[in-house]
């Protein structure tokens, strides 16, 4: 493909970012969904089973009053960190295998849960270092000030995808995330909240379903058949697509800060074992670029971005 054949990638607007990561989430929904449940179920499964395992001995009845045996409450709390654990390392995992496929079908390559897992597993280290390290400095900066926390929090919003995409790692990673979202920190903050929130009413509205079910059968059970489900569920809905917005959102930073175009980002995504570099056409989420106006008087106001009157340079 000649260079002048190689489409060029422009800075979108907030609302087309979402609309690319929409797209992407539906397009390739089966796709980013094994790569979350084959992730997700196994390790909620083991989680739920030593969470009932460790609760069940930890309230007695005797006559009409409960009492608690006090000895093995640290047990239960044990247990519930080891629950949290997997859980948190589950989407871990599943988020960044949803970043690496994304990051494909986004550059107009057919992405593959299978390629996508093994990559993460083998940066999985770096990947869970960095979560930690962003989330606990972030959570420092929230107790400290609520403001500060927020902060660091955007700052640090693709700092994921530019360790998969780039190879920085820890302190480097959180960096190269900051130097990108600084200047633009109020899009990317409107971006990240506008996707949790649509995400979030995607899992409000599956937990009220289950909840309904479990609600009206009460029972232990159910209950628990429908926390797992609902924490399955949401999870192979929200979580590509959060990832979607994000790795939309770290494209369009590079974009708008350096400049890149479809063949640099290709290269920057490529897989060392493929060899040369192929461009790929150009993917269908991508919006075309804006048409060039020319003429004495704008077509609009405010006129857009980059128009000039004829005769002026």
């Amino acid at each position: 493909m000649s260079e002048s054949a190689i489409p060029q990638l422009r800075p979108l607007g907030i609302g087309e970012i979402l609309d690319v990561g929409i797209k992407i989430t539906i397009r390739h929904w089966w796709t980013l969904a094994r790569a979350v449940l084959v992730v997700v179920i196994p390790l909620q499964l083991v989680a739920v089973v030593v969470d009932v395992s460790a609760s069940g001995g930890v309230v007695t009845t005797g006559g009409e009053t409960g009492t608690i045996d006090e000895d093995e409450i640290w047990t239960v709390v044990a247990a519930g960190l080891v629950a949290l654990a997997l859980t948190l390392l589950a989407q871990t995992i599943a988020t960044g295998a949803c970043f690496k496929a994304v990051a494909d079908a986004y550059l107009g390559r057919v992405p593959s849960w299978r390629r996508s897992l093994g990559e993460v597993l083998r940066r999985l280290h770096s990947i869970v270092w960095v979560s930690i390290l962003s989330f606990v400095l972030a959570l420092l900066g929230f107790v400290a000030c609520i403001a500060p926390g927020v902060w660091l929090y955007i700052s640090w919003a693709v700092a994921v995808p530019a360790l998969l995409t780039e190879g920085v790692k820890g302190r480097r990673a959180l960096g190269r995330s900051f130097r990108l979202v600084k200047g633009f920190w109020w899009r990317a903050f409107a971006i990240v909240v506008l996707g949790s929130v649509l995400g979030s009413i995607l899992e409000l509205a599956i937990g009220g379903v289950l909840g309904a079910i479990s609600f009206a059968t009460q029972s232990d059970v159910v209950d628990i058949v429908t926390s797992v489900l609902s924490a399955v569920i949401a999870g192979a809905i929200t979580t590509p697509f959060i990832a979607a917005v994000t790795i939309v959102l770290y494209v369009d930073l590079r974009v708008r800060k350096e400049g890149f175009d479809l063949a640099l980002l290709v290269s920057g995504f490529g897989d060392p074992e493929q060899g040369a570099l192929i461009v790929p056409p150009a993917p269908p989420f991508v919006p075309k670029p804006r048409p060039t106006f020319t003429g004495t008087q704008p077509p609009y106001w405010p006129p857009p971005p980059g128009w000039k009157p004829d005769g002026e340079s």
